[in-house]
């Protein structure tokens, strides 16, 4: 519910206050009822919290410094590569507190949070810094992609449909309640499944193999995921299923043909190292060109920073002048942390380069494309690997950057993200709108210390080891086998990395220019930066339907019809957001665990 960039806890909350409290109130005393801007506050501070609570932050942080110290053994001599590199002020050290940690602590004792302070503490001070950075990014390019090129912004058109809902139409729309009636009985028997087996299961999804059984063909449908598709434009799903199903059948042939690219670049991005570099040189081109196409905006903003007439900052959160030199300072202190935890001062300008470019580059293609459940196509870590090679980091080096993927690696959600889509809802409101930075930053807070605290006392009650198995084993050892493997086999700069980042960047720098000339040309630059990543595999199927749909309703109905069908699409989104919440109280309620209704 708080994994993904759709943040289905938030919109469930919120359909929650805005159907039955806030619905209730305006019939019987509308004075109390909850005015627009208080619901934009309190939909902003949910998808805030929303991108710390579980992936992007809190349940990644406090395994993934207690793993190498648990997990080491002699087969993987992490005792003798990766302990003694970690600093002692990034890591709980007492062996006792973290073995409790995976396997609950004994009756009547009570949990060690001594070893834990100076780490978290340490810790904060980064992630609060580049938290700031990410929210000044975020205000330096609002208005350029709000107000000029006009993004479409599809993850913000259902919560601010309940949040505007002027005498209640959305919520009395017939269309809208069948859409979300389907995935509402549809998560429902589901569930019923789950708790009870002899109920017969409904599958959303299927394979096929191909390729002499080398790939799956996977066949899965999302109605969230077929909502969001409906809301972008038809060359941007047009591309991003045609672009997979392209990487697709490259990836076959390769198989077949037995040729591989033989390059650990970790586990997260796309499944074939070609595409990841490919991807990293297709997003660093999306965000040169975004900010080259935004330059007169950006002009603007620097000329305001430096305190002559530039561009206006006046429905700011910040101004741009906090905005601009935030995200100077902020970056350089960053830096200074990453040198004091063991990086090699030379590496660190290109490790931040990466990570802020798939930071920047994933916001686009979400608050473009609709795509709530993306990621890169690689990740920071390896991209710097691979282009300086892992002989010039030095096993401390190594273990700083491994060390890193607690907050830059499986990154499907981060607070940039949120934050832009909440700077378009305030884009609604009338007014100062200089409070709302005080209150994500209120959100930040409180949303860092309930889940760091939530996650400790699940941890040390339970034992990690019978939570979420990838939260608390999977995930937290991928980091030190991927130091391990540099360290063991330490390797210079890849020339052929460079290569394909350049090929990729080429292939897109084209794509924007035919896009740019031919109004006819079909195919959008966002496939291919993002097409080969390894959960487009999963959801094209999807992306396909919503595509094939919205043409029949186009070619067919014009505007007018499409109009008409967007509150059953919105209808999708809600009713399986719903029924997950639903179920999630049921479940807290009965105790039962394990009722997994929808994944994407």
């Amino acid at each position: 519910m708080a994994l993904d960039f759709s943040t289905p806890g938030a919109i469930f909350l919120l359909f929650i206050i805005c159907f039955t409290s806030n619905f209730i109130l305006k019939k019987a005393r509308p004075k109390y009822a909850l005015s627009p801007p208080e619901l934009v506050t309190a939909y902003i501070m949910m998808i805030v919290a929303s991108a710390i609570s579980t992936m992007g932050f809190s349940s990644q942080i406090l395994p993934i410094l207690t793993a190498p110290f648990y997990f080491a053994n002699q087969e993987n001599r992490w005792d003798e590569i990766i302990t003694p590199y970690i600093k002692h002020w990034l890591a709980p050290r007492d062996q006792r507190a973290i073995n409790w940690f995976y396997e609950g602590m004994p009756s009547g004792a009570s949990i060690p949070l001594s070893p834990w302070l100076l780490p978290l503490a340490m810790w904060l001070i980064f992630i609060l810094i580049l938290y700031f950075v990410m929210i000044c990014m975020a205000v330096i390019v609002r208005r350029q992609w709000v107000l000029r090129e006009r993004l479409v912004y599809p993850l913000t058109q259902l919560p601010l449909e309940m949040i505007f809902d002027e005498g209640g139409s959305f919520f009395r729309n017939k269309t809208m309640w069948i859409g979300f009636a389907i995935p509402f009985l549809v998560g429902t028997a589901i569930a019923l499944h789950n708790y009870f087996p002899y109920i017969p299961g409904i599958r959303l999804d299927s394979h096929l193999m191909m390729f002499r059984n080398k790939l799956a063909l996977i066949f899965r449908l999302s109605f969230p995921m077929l909502g969001f598709f409906y809301l972008v434009n038809l060359d941007i799903a047009f591309s991003l299923w045609f672009f997979n199903i392209l990487f697709f059948l490259i990836r076959g042939t390769m198989a077949v043909l037995g040729i591989s690219w033989r390059e650990n670049l970790g586990i997260y991005g796309t499944p074939n190292v070609i595409f990841a570099h490919l991807g990293m040189g297709a997003m660093i081109t999306l965000v040169i060109y975004g900010l080259w196409v935004g330059r007169e905006h950006i002009k603007g903003v620097f000329l305001k920073a430096f305190g002559r007439s530039g561009a206006d900052d006046s429905d700011e959160i910040i101004s741009y002048r906090v905005a601009v030199w935030g995200t100077i300072l902020g970056i350089m202190a960053m830096g200074i942390w990453l040198w004091f935890s063991g990086m090699p001062g030379r590496t660190i300008p290109l490790f931040l380069f990466g990570a802020f470019v798939l930071f920047l580059g994933l916001t686009r293609v979400v608050v473009e494309s609709g795509l709530a459940e993306a990621v890169a196509s690689t990740i920071s870590p390896g991209f710097v690997v691979s282009s300086m090679g892992s002989k010039v980091f030095g096993q401390k080096g190594l273990v700083s950057l491994g060390l890193t993927y607690i907050w830059c690696s499986d990154i499907r959600t981060f607070v940039m993200a949120s934050c832009a889509h909440g700077l378009k809802a305030i884009d609604m409101i009338k007014g100062g709108k200089r409070g709302f930075f005080w209150i994500i930053a209120l959100s930040i807070a409180i949303s860092i210390l309930g889940s760091l605290g939530t996650t400790l006392s699940l941890a040390y009650h339970k034992g990690g080891l019978s939570l979420n198995t990838w939260f608390f084993q999977q995930g937290p050892i991928q980091p030190y086998i991927w130091v391990s493997e540099k360290i063991m086999n330490p390797t210079g700069p890849n020339i052929g990395g460079w290569i394909l980042r350049g090929v990729g960047a080429a292939i897109m720098a084209a794509l924007m220019y035919l896009r740019h000339v031919f109004l006819w040309w079909p195919f959008h630059p966002l496939g291919f930066c993002v097409g080969g990543i390894w959960i487009m595999d999963q959801i094209w199927f999807t992306c396909f339907l919503a595509w094939l749909l919205k043409a029949i309703i186009m070619r067919y109905g014009g505007f007018r019809l499409y109009r008409s069908a967007r509150p059953f699409f919105l209808g999708l989104i809600l009713g399986q957001f719903t029924c997950n919440g639903v179920w999630l109280i049921i479940d807290f309620l009965t105790g039962h665990v394990g009722n997994q209704i929808f994944w994407i």
